[in-house]
């Protein structure tokens, strides 16, 4: 009966981790009977299948949720007939037309994350994907920081940064990181700014709002190098 029992297919199933049916096979040796180590076989041709590597739970769907609500796919086509159509990617601000691997300016097609490299040299270009949208993000959040602290402190840009016992270039220096940081890493999985949006957040919005932060930065720090006096103090 034992013998029986032990000879019978099993199946083995723990949590996501499932194999085929194993089968225990007697021997004898020397006039005894000898149980050999099962032999474990697996399914997709010998390879053990774990659901838990498939990217399901809550972190997942709430990704889901979120790429639903504010994500749109841009392809190549979509790209190529901007390219035929948009008057501004037919020449560049210094009036050249975009040749295919020249230094600047580069096709659409080729400096845009979803079909272009990815490489350092070709994101981080002149007119590559991450420049301006790292820069714009840092305008926007230098400038706000700056008026606020004046407010607070009554101190200039520069003794913001420069003062001792002042942590504003710690401050700055690690924004620089975060920023940075968090603006490659979906350039880097092939997503450009564009294809996000949420009401009116869109990358249009952003770029616009940059350039114009990136400009009353300037200005404030070169207005405050001659007044020598925090433009927004108390």
């Amino acid at each position: 009966m034992a013998a029986m029992v032990v000879s019978q297919v099993a199946c083995a199933k723990l949590g996501g981790l499932q194999a085929l049916p194993i089968q225990s096979r007697f021997n004898k040796l020397g006039g005894a009977r000898l149980a050999t180590t099962p032999r474990l076989m697996t399914s997709l041709a010998g390879r053990v299948r774990c659901d838990a590597g498939k990217g399901e739970g809550p972190l997942a769907d709430a990704k889901a949720v979120v790429d639903k609500q504010t994500k749109t796919t841009i392809t190549k086509d979509d790209i190529l007939r901007n390219q035929e159509t948009n008057e501004s990617e037919k020449k560049s601000v210094f009036g050249t037309e975009p040749t295919s691997g020249s230094f600047y300016p580069r096709p659409e097609v080729e400096r845009r994350p979803e079909t272009g490299s990815k490489n350092f040299f070709s994101v981080f270009a002149f007119d590559g994907a991450a420049p301006e949208t790292i820069n714009c993000r840092l305008a926007m959040l230098g400038f706000v920081w700056a008026v606020v602290v004046e407010r607070m402190t009554g101190q200039t840009v520069f003794e913001q940064v420069t003062n001792a016992g002042q942590p504003g270039l710690f401050y700055f220096l690690g924004a620089v990181q975060l920023f940075t940081y968090a603006s490659l890493v979906p350039i880097m999985s092939g997503e450009s700014t564009d294809a996000r949006s949420f009401g009116p957040f869109t990358a249009r919005a952003e770029r616009w709002n940059g350039r114009i932060a990136m400009l009353g930065f300037l200005g404030l720090v070169i207005t405050e190098a001659f007044t020598h006096s925090a433009v927004f103090g108390m």
